[in-house]
């Protein structure tokens, strides 16, 4: 059996580096094959996982070899972290590796969705040329809300703050003395005042009991009729049947989902989004670019070889 066993896709050159000195086990559809994955794994003492591997207390029961998993990410809810500790289990998320590719697919849905670019190559296409129904907004002079105000809402707001926009944020984990407010420019201002302030609204919190459908009827109701929501962080956070009515109803300007609270979306659950307006789907890619893959594999084999050497 392999010591490093990766089941869901990464880099593919860093995967061969890995393979000429390590005892590694790589296939990216491992993940869709549950008891493939458990034999495959059963006597690794390294996994390396994305969001859709399952580490849960019954998989480690069955790896009693395992020192370290490595996310491929940061996202941990796929990670039984209680369970990796009671074992000594290491969890080893590759924070920071996809901020940008994440802050900037923020920006272009958000372009996308302030221009209506997203709506115009149908009729082109028909030969209709409706100039004047597509007359959006411009990004300067607009307030760019932030929920969380980490490493990726930093990026982000960054960004925004070029195009001439002006930056809220609520993290109330983030002080008020903290320098990064004066740094970037940015307003530190209550979950209510954002909602009913901001023009664009970006999501940048982890899923937890607490944020789980933050994003609610109740709150839609607090935004602006033409608002734009961005959810890139994890699905949950938004409850999706409320933001379908809201978009339907006209009471929101636009959204661009990345996460969904099932994923992958079936046919079946993805049903209720068909000929929403102005609504962007994308497949939970908003960190993944070919340089953010490569650093994210990169710093993924670093922690994960890190731990296995210092058990050596």
């Amino acid at each position: 059996m392999a010591d490093i066993v990766i089941t869901e896709f990464m880099d593919d050159a860093v995967a061969a580096d890995l393979a000429k000195d390590r005892d590694v086990f790589y296939d990216k559809g491992l993940v869709d094959r549950p008891d493939d994955l458990v034999r495959e794994a059963s006597r690794c003492r390294g996994l390396i996982v994305r969001n859709r591997t399952q580490v849960t207390a019954e998989l480690l029961d069955q790896c009693p070899e395992l020192k370290v998993v490595g996310r491929l990410g940061v996202g941990l809810e796929n990670i039984d972290m209680a369970a990796c500790a009671a074992r000594g289990v290491a969890v080893c998320p590759a924070r920071g590796a996809n901020a940008v590719s994440v802050a900037e697919y923020v920006v272009a849905t958000m372009l996308m969705l302030m221009r209506g670019i997203h709506r115009t190559t149908g009729p082109v296409i028909a030969g209709e040329w409706p100039r004047n129904a597509f007359m959006g907004r411009e990004a300067a002079g607009v307030t760019f809300g932030l929920v969380g105000f980490g490493d990726i809402a930093r990026h982000a707001a960054a960004r925004a703050s070029a195009l001439g926009m002006e930056i809220v944020a609520h993290d109330p984990f983030v002080h008020a003395e903290d320098p990064v407010w004066r740094d970037m420019r940015a307003r530190r201002v209550s979950l209510e005042e954002l909602l009913e302030g901001a023009d664009v609204i970006t999501l940048h919190v982890p899923l937890t009991e607490s944020t789980r459908n933050l994003i609610d009827a109740a709150a839609l109701r607090r935004m602006k009729d033409d608002a734009i929501l961005i959810n890139s962080a994890r699905g949950g956070i938004v409850d999706e049947d409320a933001l379908v009515a809201a978009l339907n109803g006209g009471s929101l300007g636009g959204a661009a989902l990345d996460v969904f609270a099932g994923e992958p979306v079936t046919a079946e659950s993805g049903a209720r989004f068909d000929g929403v307006p102005n609504l962007i789907l994308t497949p939970h890619i908003a960190g993944v670019t070919h340089q953010s893959n490569r650093w994210t594999s990169v710093l993924t084999v670093r922690n994960v070889l890190g731990v296995l050497d210092a058990n050596a």
